[in-house]
């Protein structure tokens, strides 16, 4: 290793995707390993628009390991923490990078300590995956530091150990946890079905209905619906096998009909199952329900489904539109039934791939404002509610994780080892 006195920084920064489940994880078989009690499947969404970026650094002049997430520091003692660094450092390989004189031998990073600067770029638990796409991107860009060489399914088991959800985030397109048999989680790992490429047809927008941390939190949501649902157990025991193989069918063939009943009827179990707990468990909310009634409205006036609908453990919807054409109405449609505040620009208020604005014909608020009512309300009284969607991201599905070589865009500086 580099003289301890020299106060060299190697760094490493990666951006990594969220990912939205499809076919829904909730509860786990064994808490300490995060091992689950039935197969998921999920959409990873461009990480241009929904990402975690996270820079590692290591140097012998780092006291002890320290993390920041979204600025503010946080503990590294938690269990979750402490099995993904235990893992990635037993894995870990000689690095020598001969421009800046460091020479890091495989067992000197068991002593060495890491800082660590995390960004997610979306509300922190609000629904939204963050922890998903938070450890994800903690386990992928440690391993790039310490030349870690197992292949991804492999990373995926240890961001297993940070958030279940972790596992998928580390492919891009669409990926499949399976949940495994082995009791120590060696075969629970998340392979990739299909790339970012495969249905580049599928639009995506989400209605951020509450930027707020939920009242209960995924893990103990979970613990109580295993302890209490009897529903959950029929449904990982009889209704999941089943809808995995079918929604493995839909994505292979694109077909986008039987895609959007299953998202559909698998985010409305999930949160049947929530119900079903003791005490019951509510993460989605009136305007959350209202969406559901819209989106099932247009689907069945269109006769072949237009849009499915999924709502991860908070209020906020994930709306998949089938083709761009889809998409536009369906934005349309958003902001018709949910416009912004008057003192609101357009602009600030559907965030992501702007493009669609333009192809939707919406430059302004006085655009949306001369929206017509969609023609499935006809003779139907609607409401416009303002104020109750914070605001809408357009993504698509979108690839896996990257590093970024640009040391601008480091979160810690190089050389006070320090959040910039």
């Amino acid at each position: 290793m580099a003289d301890e006195s020299q106060k060299w920084i190697l760094m490493v920064t990666a951006r990594t995707p969220t990912n939205i489940a499809v076919i829904k994880y909730w509860g786990k078989r064994d808490e300490t390993l995060i091992l689950p009690i039935n197969d998921s499947i999920s959409v990873t969404l461009d990480p241009d628009h929904l990402c975690t970026t996270t820079t590692v650094a290591v140097s012998p002049s780092f006291e002890k390991d320290r993390m920041w997430l979204n600025g503010k520091e946080i503990s590294l003692s938690g269990s979750r923490y402490q099995n993904c660094l235990k893992e990635i450092r037993s894995r870990a390989s000689d690095v020598d990078d001969e421009k800046k004189g460091i020479h890091i031998r495989r067992g000197d990073w068991e002593r060495l300590h890491l800082h660590i600067a995390s960004y997610n770029n979306f509300p922190t638990a609000a629904g939204l995956a963050s922890s998903a796409a938070g450890f994800a991107c903690l386990v992928f860009s440690l391993a790039k530091l310490m030349q870690v060489k197992d292949e991804l399914g492999v990373l995926s088991s240890i961001a297993r150990q940070g958030s279940g959800s972790a596992c998928r985030s580390l492919y891009g397109g669409f990926v499949k946890w399976v949940m495994g048999n082995d009791v120590a989680g060696s075969d629970s790992v998340a392979v990739q079905l299909a790339n970012e490429t495969h249905w580049d047809d599928l639009v995506i927008i989400i209605a951020v209905v509450s930027s707020r941390q939920k009242e209960t939190s995924s893990t103990t949501g979970m613990r109580e619906s295993v302890e209490t649902s009897t529903l959950l157990h029929h449904r990982s025991k009889e209704v999941v096998p089943k809808r995995i193989l079918q929604m493995e069918e839909a994505i292979r063939n694109r077909e986008f009909a039987s895609f959007a009943k299953l998202t559909c009827a698998d985010s409305n179990q999930f949160h049947a199952t929530c119900l079903d707990t003791s005490p019951p468990i509510f993460y989605m909310n009136d305007t959350s329900h209202r969406i559901i009634s819209y989106m099932e409205r247009w689907n069945r006036f269109e006769g072949t489904p237009q849009v499915a609908y999924t709502f991860d453990a908070g209020p906020n919807a994930v709306l998949i539109a089938r083709n761009r054409k889809a998409a536009i109405l369906l934005l349309q449609r958003l902001l018709f039934y949910f416009p912004p505040l008057p003192n609101n620009e357009l602009e600030s208020y559907v965030l992501g791939d702007k493009s669609i604005l333009q192809e939707a014909g919406l430059q302004s608020l006085k655009d949306v404002e001369a929206l017509p009512p969609p023609p499935e309300m006809e003779n139907i009284p609607s409401k416009k509610i303002i104020g109750d969607v914070s605001y809408f991201i357009c993504t698509k599905p979108g690839r896996g994780p990257v590093l970024l070589t640009d040391e601008d865009q480091a979160l810690i500086h190089p050389k006070t080892g320090l959040p910039k």
